[in-house]
């Protein structure tokens, strides 16, 4: 269902929700938006959840009885290209795109304003992205759903990235930084595709981040990088696992030097999933990442939806312990 915008607002009604998920397209530019939706069902039990653009997850799927209605405040970015800046999985739908999920979804308002909201960036790689085909999902495709409300998640996580490309492409550092406002915060998490990076370049690259993100006005967040499911016969994860590249370079460990020499928030995302692999052993974590058995694929990489959420409440949880105003209070479910 395609629904032009005429001014700065549309609202529609529809029937209620059936067992498939319901999908609406805005005719809107490039921006920021409000969503509001009244989920829920008139004469009939509801699942319902919401997902935008490229299945960026902003409410995990909730309940309500028949003639119970629940209304939610989504704020959410629209870009294009839709998923990966870079256009990998090309340019996507034009527009806002809202998708409902759960088992009996069911919306009987859905409307759309232009906002303007407190944005959280974020620079990485695919561990991160926003991926609209196939069985990937990144972090902070999943960490919508786990932020205060009213947070813009702005995910320019692109696939097979560097510090040093992101300095160098013109669709990455050179598009983002124009659109930092003061006080908005910027998550980098670089690291995967340094894999012959120097110790000197890696460190210049992240100052180079720091100093871009600072001369905005924003509020630059040093991110270690997720482990890699790679264990060794002890049971621990290796050092390649640990994010230690081919050059015996500890990637990880710089960018905590760096965020304290430079005095930047920082959020080890190595240990916090370092410590949560190890805990839970080699084979009961392979859930979090691709599998033949469930995505026809082996990835000790790449995480799957619900591994994807896990890591985002990770990184939800660091921002709560280096108090960053975008974690606030979770949406109450």
């Amino acid at each position: 269902m395609i629904i032009p915008v005429i001014g700065a607002l549309v609202a529609l009604s529809v029937l209620p929700g059936t067992a498939d998920a319901v999908n609406y397209s805005f005719n809107v530019p490039p921006g920021d938006y409000e969503v509001t939706l009244t989920l829920g069902s008139a004469t009939q039990p509801a699942q319902t959840g919401v997902q935008v653009e490229a299945r960026r997850t902003m409410l995990a799927p909730v309940n309500t009885r028949a003639g119970e209605f629940r209304r939610e405040v989504l704020a959410v970015n629209v870009r294009s290209p839709e998923s990966m800046p870079t256009g990998e999985e090309g340019t996507g739908t034009p527009g806002l795109q809202v998708h409902l999920t759960g088992s009996h979804p069911a919306a009987v308002n859905v409307s759309v304003a232009p906002v303007r909201r407190p944005r959280l960036f974020v620079v990485s790689d695919s561990t991160a992205s926003d991926w609209l085909k196939g069985p990937k999902r990144g972090w902070a495709q999943e960490l919508p759903q786990l932020l205060r409300p009213g947070i813009v998640v702005a995910n320019y996580a692109d696939s097979g990235e560097s510090t040093g490309s992101w300095l160098s492409n013109p669709r990455l550092f050179a598009t983002v930084k124009p659109l930092i406002q003061p006080g908005d915060e910027v998550l980098i998490q670089l690291a995967h595709n340094d894999k012959t990076t120097p110790e000197s370049t890696f460190r210049a690259n992240l100052g180079k981040l720091v100093d871009g993100v600072r001369q905005r006005g924003g509020v630059p967040v040093l991110v270690t990088p997720p482990v890699r499911h790679q264990f060794g016969p002890n049971g621990k994860l290796t050092p390649t696992g640990l994010i230690v590249n081919n050059l015996g370079v500890d990637l990880p460990a710089v960018i905590r030097d760096v965020a304290g020499k430079l005095h930047v928030p920082l959020i080890d995302l190595t240990a916090r999933s370092q410590a949560l692999l190890e805990q839970l052993g080699e084979t009961a974590s392979w859930p979090l990442y691709l599998t033949v058995q469930h995505d026809g694929v082996q990835d000790y990489a790449h995480f799957s939806e619900y591994g994807g959420t896990v890591m985002a409440g990770l990184v939800t949880s660091g921002m709560t312990d280096a108090h960053l105003p975008a974690a606030g209070s979770p949406r109450q479910r």
